[in-house]
């Protein structure tokens, strides 16, 4: 199969790149190849290319930053992702599109199912909402994926930066109030491969590492595990306010597929292969 990634050079997509490169014809592509929220540039691109398979792994992700930036989240997150449904489409490649935890309010403390309605509150959450509604209106042959709390080898992320600021012997404040399930990215993206080669029926999958913690038991057990000691203390959200509301439970709950591993071992896992732990 001819499988096109979109977004290669982030998180996500180098984790998809390494997990589908031994037996698939792969395409890698990224901002300097493709703009996504340029319709016709996206029509002309992938309707040349032809792939069997459209990954898109591109996404705005500044939570906080979308606050101040309205239009751009809206075309990356909402109206790029309907020009990438119609193109597979119409050349019927499966399309497989992330999503996340934030389409959803918060409010729920046992977490989130596959069917829930959707109830964002801040901007990220209703772009991202209003891509996974695109592709529902538009029907292509799809799998929308949502995820929460990733962390991987090949960009910035909460476990990097609590390494980076307890080395640096800084106190560090963490709310404690927030809870979800960390993700390792590099179990996701075996997932995906896992879920494309079982041939599950088309539609929405919750996938994230089991379990779940609050910021703060994140940071702890990150700290745990590297044998750092910095000085943590909790906060609450109302003491470390941010310019966009994160949902207080964002656990997604997965009834389709076989759980991944608990959060704190694939956290070992990834302590362990950059090196920060044996």
């Amino acid at each position: 199969m001819k499988i096109l990634i979109l977004g290669h050079k982030g998180m996500l997509g180098n984790e998809l790149a390494d997990v589908f490169k031994d037996r698939h014809e792969l395409v890698l592509w990224d901002r300097d190849q493709i703009d996504i929220s340029n319709k016709d540039d996206v029509m002309k691109k992938i309707g040349e290319l032809k792939p069997d398979i459209v990954i898109n792994a591109a996404a705005y992700t500044a939570v906080d930053k979308a606050e101040s930036e309205k239009d751009l989240v809206y075309k990356v997150n909402g109206c790029a992702v309907g020009f990438l449904s119609t193109i597979c489409k119409e050349i019927n490649a499966l399309f497989i599109h992330f999503s996340t935890d934030y389409v959803f309010d918060g409010e729920n403390h046992i977490g989130y199912k596959e069917n829930h309605p959707y109830k964002p509150i801040n901007l990220y959450g209703r772009s991202k909402a209003l891509g996974e509604k695109m592709i529902l209106d538009i029907e292509p042959r799809y799998y929308i994926i949502r995820t929460s709390w990733l962390f991987g080898k090949y960009g910035k992320n909460f476990v990097e930066t609590m390494l980076r600021i307890a080395n640096e012997g800084k106190d560090l404040r963490i709310v404690n109030d927030q809870f979800g399930s960390p993700t390792y990215a590099k179990d996701i993206a075996k997932k995906v491969r896992e879920l494309i080669e079982s041939e599950k029926p088309y539609g929405i999958y919750h996938i994230t590492n089991s379990e779940s913690c609050n910021w703060y038991e994140f940071a702890l057990k990150i700290f745990e595990f590297s044998g750092l000691d910095p000085n943590v203390q909790p906060v609450t959200s109302e003491e470390f306010p941010t310019p966009a509301k994160r949902p207080t439970y964002s656990m997604l709950v997965n009834t389709k597929l076989s759980p991944m591993r608990p959060w704190k071992e694939a956290l070992k896992a990834y302590l362990v292969e950059t090196g920060r732990i044996k």
